[in-house]
Parts: structure tokens; sequence; C-alpha cells
């Protein structure tokens, strides 16, 4: 069920055992699961809830991350007003549960510094290490051995306060003294601190506190008019995440390289949240969204669409489900970041991206596969075009050969950026793949192409590992003049047929 395995159905029984909410961890635990398969080591995943499945979704994702690798359970301040209608509590926080894949190698970028922030720094005593601050040098509770007295300089005798000790040894404490680190204050008679120097931060950021305060990050009304503002006055999401949330996210864990995934993608927030980053500081990160077509209709029982109970807006608009709202947004916020930072974009900024959909043959194209006869020819031409975006009966405009090429890239392990050289063999399409794979699709290959192709070999001119043809688009006499060629080649080249 659900891909998983016995011990793993065995521990979410248990976990829903204590709780009503079976269908919804049922519906989670598979895909928590591929996702710490997807975080690189350094990778860090966050995960939005609220009070109802909070205590849940910690409990799965100690199971699956590892309770060792919990970096924190961030508050996020989602409201700034109560809602007086409450009888008890009006709600005002979500949460945002923080692993990482790896702990021990994992390590916040910080907040960016503020004003406020370096303007604590100072350096009253000249330090020759420049710009420093002081820190409270006692801790609690006690460590026993190191309470004891300190001499400050004007003779004052100072002892921790009850309850704490010294955060050093005696050791250390006299080891920092005599490098200048300890501050008495300006007439040596204070309290002791210890100097932080600005110079030798591990992190140009600020730690990260675990509540976030809507001042800072926004809150869900701003987001919802923000969006709303973006999408032309039209409203189709209740409670969008603000960008700036998930742009601190992405700020305090990722590097300029980084890939960002969003396997919710609702709105694609995400997507907007890392163009603007990009634009912060110049980065080159990119984002993967995925999100469910949740459509915005349902069709009654005279065959007749009806919008759902959210979805009248965006079906009146046209977008049929949510993926299309999400790839608009994507288009406005890309056209708002360009128009907005017009004299400071990056070069290499264009704010595009590309669209996949993941789709079933339609039963006429599998009854078709079933019936194939190879030795036939009134497939052949058929065959490539059951493909399509009209042939699977899905919006867009590819065509059997393009998806075709991208589903083998998947099944090959070659990312969607791959190297691909469009080859021509006489009028015949092919695609060489970093090199060193040749795909060929297309109906029409003759014995004349597999003498090109033999040539090309025998001469270096193509250096192949595999060539990988589409058989439904081949007969018997043809692939069986094709495997005997290859064979014949210097080089050892594979030939993989795929159905």
């Amino acid at each position: 069920m659900f891909g998983l395995d016995d011990d793993q159905l065995s521990r979410l029984k248990s976990i829903q055992g204590k709780s009503s909410h079976s269908a919804w961890l049922t519906f989670m635990y598979p895909r928590l699961e591929l996702a710490k398969h997807l975080l690189k080591r350094t990778g860090v995943i966050f995960i939005s809830i609220d009070d109802n499945e909070d205590s849940n979704l910690k409990e799965i994702c100690d199971e699956i991350f590892g309770e060792n690798n919990f970096l924190a359970q961030v508050v996020w301040e989602r409201a700034y007003a109560p809602i007086n209608l409450k009888k008890n509590f009006s709600p005002s926080h979500d949460y945002m549960l923080v692993y990482g894949r790896d702990k021990n190698i994992i390590e916040t970028n910080g907040i960016p510094r503020t004003n406020a922030a370096d303007d604590r720094y100072q350096n009253p005593d000249n330090d020759h290490r420049g710009i420093w601050q002081s820190d409270n040098l006692s801790v609690g509770p006690a460590i026993p051995e190191n309470i004891y007295p300190i001499t400050t300089p004007s003779g004052r005798v100072v002892e921790p306060p009850t309850g704490r000790s010294w955060s050093l040894s005696r050791n250390a404490f006299h080891e920092r003294l005599t490098d200048n680190r300890i501050w008495f204050g300006s007439d040596g008679n204070g309290v002791p601190r210890i100097k932080r120097f600005k110079s030798e931060l591990r992190k140009t950021g600020i730690t990260p506190m675990t509540i976030w305060k809507y001042q800072d990050v926004g809150h869900s009304q701003s987001a919802t008019q923000d969006l709303k503002t973006l999408m032309g006055g039209r409203k189709y999401f209740s409670y969008p995440k603000p960008v700036k949330l998930i742009q601190r996210a992405i700020q305090l864990y990722s590097d300029q390289d980084s890939t960002i995934m969003d396997f919710f993608a609702g709105s694609a927030t995400t997507a907007e949240a890392v163009m603007q980053q990009n634009i912060e500081d110049g980065g080159h990160r990119k984002f993967i969204m995925v999100q469910l077509p949740e459509k915005t209709y349902r069709v009654n029982k005279e065959g007749k669409k009806i919008p759902t109970k959210g979805g009248k807006a965006a079906f009146q608009d046209a977008f049929m489900s949510i993926d299309e709202i999400a790839l608009e947004r994507i288009r406005r916020a890309a056209k708002k970041i360009k128009q907005d930072n017009e004299l400071t974009l990056p070069e290499n900024f264009d704010g595009s991206f590309k669209h996949y959909r993941v789709v079933k043959p339609t039963k006429r194209t599998l009854e078709d596969i079933e019936d194939f006869d190879l030795n036939g020819t009134d497939l052949f031409t058929n065959m490539v075009d059951s493909f399509s975006s009209s042939g699977l009966n899905t919006d867009g405009d590819a065509t059997g050969e393009q998806t075709i090429l991208t589903t083998w890239l998947v099944q090959d392990g070659y990312s969607f950026e791959a190297d691909i050289e469009t080859f021509y063999f006489g009028e015949y399409r092919a695609h060489i793949i970093e090199n060193n794979r040749l795909y060929l699709i297309n109906e029409g290959w003759n014995k004349d192409h597999t003498k090109e192709l033999l040539n090309q070999l025998g001469t270096h001119q193509l250096d192949l590992q595999s060539v990988v043809v589409f058989g439904y688009s081949f007969n018997i006499a043809e692939l069986r003049e094709l495997e005997i060629g290859l064979k014949q080649v210097d080089s050892h080249v594979n030939l993989i047929r795929r159905y």
C-alpha cells in the first residue's frame, strides 16, 4: 500500500491508533520518505503545519529523518489581530518543523545582519582585532567547579550570581584575560563580560530564533492581499504563505546554486521566493514545484462542469486546475520582479521555467501497445503520436517525441538540463545525450541510416556507448540489421530496445 513495507505500515498503524487522522498520516508518510531520499546530506526540509496535526507530524518525522536530525520547531505568527467570534482562543500561529538530512554537517547561514545589529559592535578600548560586543560571562544552572572569585582591575572582588557560575573554567578565564578578551567596563569596576569580535564570527548572519514575527516574515492577510494584487485583483487562495516567510527559510539554509523543491506547491509561493532571493544576493538557485492537478470543478449528473466550493473564481477565469494558477503566478511574479529591479537585475535572470506532467497513457494507447504487430506497418505512424499531449488527452502542445525523450532522460538518470544534441542521419532526426547515448524515437529509419551510423562510429566521428530505440517505430528487419551492424563495430555499443 502506497509503496510502504510491512515495518513502515506497522509503525504507521501504531501512530494512527492514537489519532483519528489516519488518512492524512497515510498520505504524508510515503511523501516524507521520498523527501528524505531527495535531500542531499546538507539539505534541510521545512514542513508547515497547524495544531491539528503537529504532534503526529513530529512523530512521523522523528521516525523518518531521525530524532537526532531535528533542528527546530519554528513558530510563525500568521495573524496580527484576534478573531472575536472564537469562543475561547483565536489561533495566531502555525508551526514549521525543520529537519536536516545530517545535522552534524549542517549550519545555518543566519539572518542577514541589520544596521541595528551591527551598531552593537563597538571598540571602546581600541582593540587591534576590531569592533566587538560583550556577552554575559555567567551561565545557569551553576557548575560547581566554575564558581570562583574574580578581581576586577579596580580591585573589586566579583562572584557569579546565586544559582549561576562562570561559563569559563579558571584556566580558560585567565587565558582570555591575558589575551584581552575580558571586559570590566570603561572604569575597570564592572562585572566581567567576554568580548565577541565581529571579525571572528563563523557566519556573517545572525543565528535565527524559533519565533518568527509577522513584522519580519509577513502574515496570512498580507500574503492573501499580495497574491490577489499580483493576480489582477482576483482571490484564488484563502491562506497562501507570505513570500518573505519562504524566503527566510531559503536564505537560512541554501547556497547560491541550491535547488529548492516544494512538493505541495499550491500557489507557487516558493517559486517566487526563490526568484526574489536570487535577485537580492545574485544567486542562481533553481526551483522544482510539484502540484497535483486538483480540479477547480466537478462534473454533475448532467455532465456539466460545476465549480468547487473554493474554486469558483479560478473556474470563472478558465483555470481548470490548481497547477494552472501556479503557472500563471510564476509568470506574473517573474514579470513583476523584472520591472521592479530593472536597473539591478542580474544578467542571468530570465524568470523562465519548464513545465512537465506525469501522465498515464490512455486506454486506447495501452490497447494499441498490446495489439502491436512487429511485422505490421499500420501502427508505425501512430505510436509516437499516441504520447503527445493530444494523444494523452492532457493540456499542452508536447509532441509524442518530446514526451518519450523526456521520459527516457528520467529513466536513464539524466537531468532535464542534460546536454542534448539533435543529430540527423539524412532526414531522420535523432538525439545524442551527453555525447554517448543515441535515442532513435521516430519512425522512418532504414538501411541507409544504419550504414551512415556505422560509418560515423567506425571513423570515430561518433563515440557512443549505447543506442536506444523506440521499438514501435521499427520493424524486425530494421532492428535486426541495426543489431548485426553494431556488433561489427570495434567499439562496443549496446543496443537497447524499449516498448
